[in-house]
């Protein structure tokens, strides 16, 4: 009788989530990726310090809208969920998950977790204390909460499969980030429609009732189309994992 797969899938996870989350963690990574979320708290500063600005909502939700959900929080995941599995394919801890009886799929979730326990307080922080100097109130405060948790998760498991799937994802994925998020999300809703950005940022003017004419969306549909993003992406991961020679 095989003993394959005999490794119960969430003891898998546990064990992928704690081999890849050590690696993740370098000091240059978390410092040059909080130097990016700081940037966006003096932005919003600024803004809140200013006596010149008739409509510090409307101000602040552009700075946490335009600088939070097109930049920092894609690049922070980009950053970590692309590293993850590549990390670990370099140095071998992949081959050490590869041969022990364990499915593929809960190393991908423990992956993901693992990229996720880094990003998101790396993003939560700096975007949260952003938007509460910006003077803009309470809501855009929780909302951007609510929307960096969710652009995060989506934009984790996205990145995490473009390092199953291309060389290079770093790159690749800053190309994405600039041109399809950073320049896509500008543009009218059935090309909009197609990014992440989207949504993150429909969630902020749907909490905080500030137009920025971006064609924006409901505040349910900016959060289950994410996470719909999430979960394709890790089905898609899976696959790829299961289907590909680690050496």
């Amino acid at each position: 009788m095989s003993t394959a797969r005999t490794v119960a899938p969430l003891d898998a996870i546990r064990l992928s989530f704690g081999l890849l989350a050590r690696q993740l963690i370098t000091r240059g990574r978390v410092l040059a990726l909080l130097a990016l979320g700081a940037l966006v708290v003096v932005v919003a500063a600024a803004v809140g310090a200013s006596d010149g600005i008739d409509d510090h909502l409307q101000a602040a939700v552009g700075v946490v809208a335009g600088l939070g959900f097109t930049a920092v929080v894609p690049i922070v995941s980009l950053v970590f969920a692309a590293a993850t599995l590549g990390d670990a394919r370099e140095d071998g801890t992949l081959v050490y998950l590869w041969l022990r009886p364990i499915d593929r799929w809960p190393i991908v979730v423990g992956a993901w977790l693992a990229a996720l326990a880094i990003s998101l307080p790396v993003t939560l922080v700096p975007l949260t204390i952003a938007a509460a100097v910006s003077r803009a109130g309470s809501d855009l405060v929780v909302s951007t909460v609510l929307a960096a948790t969710v652009g995060t998760l989506a934009y984790s498991a996205l990145f995490l499969l473009f390092g199953l799937m291309v060389r290079n994802a770093i790159v690749w994925g800053i190309g994405f980030v600039l041109v399809w998020e950073g320049i896509f999300a500008g543009f009218g809703s059935s090309i909009a429609g197609l990014t992440i950005a989207r949504y993150t940022r429909s969630i902020v003017v749907s909490m905080t009732g500030v137009d920025l004419e971006l064609g924006t969306v409901s505040l349910t549909v900016g959060i289950v189309v994410p996470l719909v993003v999430a979960v394709g992406a890790l089905a898609l991961a899976g696959w790829r994992l299961a289907s590909m020679d680690v050496d």
